[in-house]
């Protein structure tokens, strides 16, 4: 038996959808205003998140439902790893941690693996397709407001292995479609997913404070600048 998980996991998210993009880290993201230190803390958690995702499905591979959504070609770890490297340096492993909310989001994706490991596709749905909608318009954000260079700390939203993106998203909607699910795994599906939008949203919610005294120690710097350019005119005029 299947049921239309796609379309059910559309309408059924949209709400969580919304209110995602109106937290404040990401309004400001996608305003442009990116600040370094916030941004490599978001990229921190995005590779726990990742790791234990993909350490899952990989070790589900042969499960009747996980097997349908299993494609390592949209794997992350790697390029969040890369990402690291760059905001960090060659010791990056030693220097990260899972912030609370990351280590929530950490303990859930293992527990549904190990009670309910069809739940892992509202992971799979919520984190990837998110990626590949919007990852080139981020990328683009993201390098933009860091000065960043071509291939500098944005590997994350790169899909190597991936060509045409639109097609392979229409395939993997498709699979969802067509995963042998009853009607109530579906709904559990659904659910789960809101749930994985709302940890999302609390990785940002942690970022904001952080976002918001980086944005007022830039506009004091700036001031601080300005004021000492000021005296130094007047100093030169007198």
């Amino acid at each position: 038996m299947s049921v239309n998980l796609a379309t059910m996991l559309r309408e059924g998210t949209k709400k969580s959808h919304t209110m995602a993009e109106n937290v404040g880290f990401v309004k400001c993201f996608l305003k442009g205003v990116v600040e370094k230190t916030s941004y490599r803390k978001l990229v921190t958690n995005l590779y726990f998140v990742y790791s234990a995702m993909e350490e899952e499905m990989e070790r589900l591979q042969h499960h009747p439902i996980v097997s349908k959504i299993y494609f390592p070609e949209l794997n992350r770890k790697q390029s969040l790893e890369q990402d690291l490297y760059y905001y960090y340096g060659a010791n990056w492993r030693e220097q990260i941690a899972p912030s609370e909310a990351g280590k929530a989001y950490v303990e859930r994706i293992h527990e549904v693996a190990a009670n309910q490991p069809e739940l892992l596709a509202a992971h799979s749905y919520t984190r990837y397709l998110g990626d590949l909608s919007g990852g080139q318009i981020l990328k683009k954000i993201a390098q933009k407001a860091m000065n960043l260079n071509e291939g500098e700390g944005t590997a994350f939203y790169e899909f190597q292995e991936i060509s045409d993106e639109k097609a392979f998203k229409q395939k993997y909607r498709q699979t969802l479609d067509e995963l042998p699910v009853d009607q109530q795994t579906a709904e559990q599906i659904v659910d789960e997913a809101n749930d994985a939008f709302g940890m999302n949203m609390k990785l940002f919610n942690e970022l904001e404070g952080n976002l918001i005294l980086a944005i007022g120690q830039m506009l004091f710097n700036s001031l601080t600048r300005r004021r000492s350019r000021g005296s130094t005119e007047l100093a030169t005029a007198e």
